[in-house]
Order: structure tokens, then C-alpha cells, then sequence
């Protein structure tokens, strides 16, 4: 059977380029998954986890709740519970996927996918074989857990996101290595849960990504959640005696210990590109990653990449971009746009939460850009004095010439819904200046982008 367009794999890259392809009136389109619609990120990544950091948010209110005025006597969490709703939320959001690709009338095919020609795959599941013509194929098949060689996952005692995710018990300790948004979420829902936590990090500062002020705030935090951080600390190896872990760990003060129930690797995600038949038709990799263009062609006409599975920012949200922008190229490549990867925004959900978008801070210094920064706490917010929430701030850097935004960082509570504003300003060039006129409302959290702009310029009135 001959496609238009045939898609491999249905997380939010997937996915969202079969609709965009449908939508957009491509006759014949399919996409193939082995697993569940909506990929790792509905299903075992972004969703779930977010539930789960739901129910650890609960606890946290009701751990507090005398702060303000409301006496809780007793509190029990029902681990399985917290665990099965996680997963009703995960079921609900594929239900969701299965609905939208059968209103536009893609094809559902389930099963592993192996190129057999350019244009040809061999689709085959538990119970037949078929095979599949396609004039275009995107590979988006996301990635999973990458794995150490001093920690291998034997998904009990070392485990990745998906067990996790997943397990019905809950364990006393848990040393998660690497403080990225995977183990820095886990940590806190593990620790909310009632488990002794320790995260291990090879780089100096957690969340190694982000600027180094939002790090800081956000490891004094989990300092006072009685976290414990090993920053600068190298993991040498783990072995499993009398049902418990011992990591060794290497730091400044010489070989430390673990002994722990569990240990979580975190230290980021390999791309799933084996067994797909790359090497049978010649498309090209590098370092794990299959090489595209900027239009997400590989060397191989025909055949497309988008997502995790490509050397670009691994967020469900770039992936989607990415779908709608490779599926645009197909359909019209002269009108075609690309992906603005400058302005990606990179959301945490820890306690404070972590939104930045643009430069860091240290790039602007690397990269020779004479800036001003604007900065303004959350201490002197009335929205959060009242929420009791005031760790944290927003900081806004700017180029000095002309004030246009090019980087922006908030850590602090709800910093990932207020990132946008910001990701906006920086997409259409917006200046200090029209952050600090645009009339913010009173009393909102979001008000600190004002005065962060305000700052930068020499006009704040409330710091």
C-alpha cells in the first residue's frame, strides 16, 4: 500500500506531523508506533510526570497548610494510588492522540518499523507482516534512557524514568544521579512522597543547564526540603548487596558511599535509532544522531528526522515545531520556514519551578555581547508574599546598544506558565523599554516582568 506521507513513531513530533500532514491535504498518510500514541512524553515523560509532581505538590500544601490557618491532624499517602492515577492521566492524553489522527483518517499501524528500500518500509507486530510504500517518511522515534557503563539499569535496584514512573512501592532512599529536569522532578516527588533522597551531579552546579543564580536558588531549595546535593561528584560504580545499593561516588573530599534502596540514572537519553534499517539504505549518523539539513531532510531523498532522534534541543515541544516545519517543507518547500531554536523555552517543574529562554548569562559573556541585566525578586512581590512562595526572580538580560531581550530567566512559582510572555518578547524583538510600559496586572507574579525591565533600565520604584 502507497502513503503520501508515513510517520514512525507518535510522540509529540510524530503525531503532530501526521495531523499537520493530513490537515493539510496530503491523501494518504500513516504513522507506525510499536508502543502507545503520544510517545515517551504522554505516556512515560512530560504528562505523568507532572501528575505525579501534582500529587507531591498536595503534600507539600498540606504539609504547610498551618501557615495558613488550616490545621491538617493526620495526612497518609497511598503510593499505588498516586502511582495509578498517574497512569489514568498518561491513558487519557493517548486516548486523546487516537482520537485526533482518527478524525483526520490517519492510518494507525502498529508495530516495529524497518526501512527495506528508500521509499519501503516492513512493518511487523505479534501478528502479521506487512509492507509499506511511502513518497516521504519521517523517523521520529524519540529516545529513552542512556545508560553508563559504571551504572547499568536492571530496572529494580537501578532504574530509569520509566520504572520510576511506574513502581508500586515506594523506596526508603533513593540516590538519583543527574540533576537535569528529569532527576531534579523525580527527586522532589520521590522526597515529597517520604523518601530520603540524594542526587548525585557530575557538574559543578545543579540543573547544569541554567544560568548559575537560578541553580543556586533552586539547590538552596532543595537543601531546605532536606535534599541532599553532591554537586561536582563523579559516580565510579554501583553493586547490589543485602538488597540495597552502594554507589561510589567520587568527590573533592576523596571515595564516598551510598548505601541507598534504589538508584535512579538520570544522566540523560539516547536516541532510538537501532534496528530501523538506517545502515540498509545508507542515511547518515553522527554521535548517535541521524544528520538532517535545515529542512530535517536526511541524505537520503525522501526520508525525513525530527525530534529526539536528531542532534537538536531533545523537548517535546521543539519536536512538535519541528513536525510542523518538516511537513510544511514537504508540501511546499519554497514557502517553507525552519525552527528559530534561539527562541526554545525550557521549563522545570521543581519547587520553585525553572522557565529561561534564550541566552544564559555566561553565553552572552562568551559569545562578546555587551548587555544589561535586569533583576527582580520575588521577596518584594505581593502575589507572592500572599501565596507564601517568594524564593526566587525573574532576570531579564538585554543587549545594551538597542535593549532588545535575548535571554530570560525565572525561578520561582509558576515560572513555567509565565516563561511565554517572554519567549514572545523575544521572538518579535521587544525591548526593555516595552516591558517595563506594558501595563502588567496587580497583584500577579507576572508584574516582576516589569520590574525586572524596569530594573535593567535604572526605573525600578519597588527594589
Amino acid at each position: 500500500m502507497k502513503y503520501d506521507l508515513i510517520v514512525i513513531g507518535s510522540g509529540p513530533g510524530g503525531y503532530i506531523a501526521a495531523l499537520q500532514g493530513a490537515h493539510s491535504g496530503l491523501k494518504r498518510v500513516a504513522i507506525v508506533e510499536r508502543e502507545a500514541l503520544g510517545g515517551v512524553c504522554l505516556n512515560f515523560g512530560c504528562i505523568p510526570t507532572k501528575a505525579l509532581l501534582h500529587s507531591a505538590h498536595v503534600c507539600e500544601s498540606l504539609r504547610d497548610a498551618a501557615e495558613f490557618g488550616v490545621v491538617v491532624e493526620s495526612m497518609y499517602i497511598n503510593f499505588p494510588r498516586v502511582i495509578e492515577r498517574s497512569r489514568e492521566v498518561a491513558a487519557s492524553m493517548s486516548k486523546g492522540v487516537l482520537f485526533l489522527l482518527d478524525k483526520a483518517g490517519v492510518e494507525i499501524i502498529h508495530g516495529e518499523a524497518k526501512f527495506l528500500e528508500p521509499n519501503k518500509l516492513e512493518v511487523t507486530n505479534d501478528e502479521e507482516r506487512k509492507t509499506l510504500e511511502g513518497t516521504n517518511i519521517i523517523i521520529a522515534t524519540g529516545a529513552r534512557s542512556r545508560e553508563i557503563p559504571q551504572l547499568p539499569i536492571d530496572g529494580k535496584r537501578v532504574i530509569g524514568y520509566r520504572q520510576a514512573l511506574t513502581q508500586q512501592e515506594k523506596p526508603e532512599s533513593l540516590a538519583v544521579v543527574g540533576s537535569g529536569a528529569i532527576g531534579s522532578e523525580l527527586a522532589l516527588f520521590y522526597k515529597a512522597m517520604g523518601t530520603e533522597v540524594t542526587i548525585v551531579e557530575a557538574l559543578p552546579q545543579l540543573l547544569p543547564l541554567e544560568d548559575e543564580e537560578v541553580s543556586k536558588v533552586v539547590a538552596r531549595a532543595f537543601r531546605k526540603a532536606k535534599i541532599k546535593t553532591m554537586a561536582g561528584a563523579k559516580v565510579l560504580g554501583v553493586t547490589i548487596e543485602e538488597e540495597k545499593c552502594l554507589l561510589r561516588v567520587e568527590t573533592s573530599k576523596g571515595e564516598e558511599v551510598l548505601r541507598v534502596d534504589q538508584v535512579l540514572s538520570a544522566v540523560g537519553i539516547q536516541a532510538n535509532i537501532e534496528n530501523l534499517g538506517l545502515e540498509t539504505i545508507g542515511v547518515e549518523t553522527e554521535r548517535g544522531r541521524i544528520k538532517v539539513n535545515d529542512h530535517f531532510q536526511t541524505n537520503v531523498p525522501g526520508v525525513f528526522a525530527i525530534g529526539d532522534v536528531i542532534p537538536t534541543i531533545a523537548l517535546a515541544h521543539v519536536a512538535s515545531a519541528e513536525a510542523v516545519a518538516c511537513v510544511n517543507y514537504i508540501l511546499d518547500a519554497a514557502e517553507a520556514t525552519g525552527v528559530n531554536y534561539d527562541v526554545v523555552p525550557s521549563c522545570t517543574y521543581t519547587t520553585p519551578e525553572v522557565g529561561s529562554v534564550g541566552l544564559r548569562e555566561r553565553q552572552a559573556k562568551e559569545q562578546g555581547i555587551d548587555y544589561i541585566v535586569g533583576n527582580f525578586s520575588f521577596m518584594a512581590s505581593g502575589k507572592a508574599a500572599a501565596m507564601a512562595a517568594r524564593d526566587g526572580f525573574v532576570k531579564l538580560i538585554f543587549r545594551k546598544d538597542d535593549h532588545v531581550l535575548v535571554g530570560a530567566h525565572i525561578v520561582g512559582a509558576s515560572a513555567t506558565e509565565m516563561i511565554a510572555e517572554l519567549a514572545l518578547a523575544m521572538q518579535t524583538g521587544v525591548t526593555a523599554e516595552t516591558l517595563h510600559q506594558t501595563i502588567h496586572p496587580h497583584p500577579t507574579l507576572s508584574e516582576a516582568v516589569a520590574e525586572a525591565a524596569a530594573q535593567a533600565l535604572g526605573h525600578c520604584l519597588h527594589q
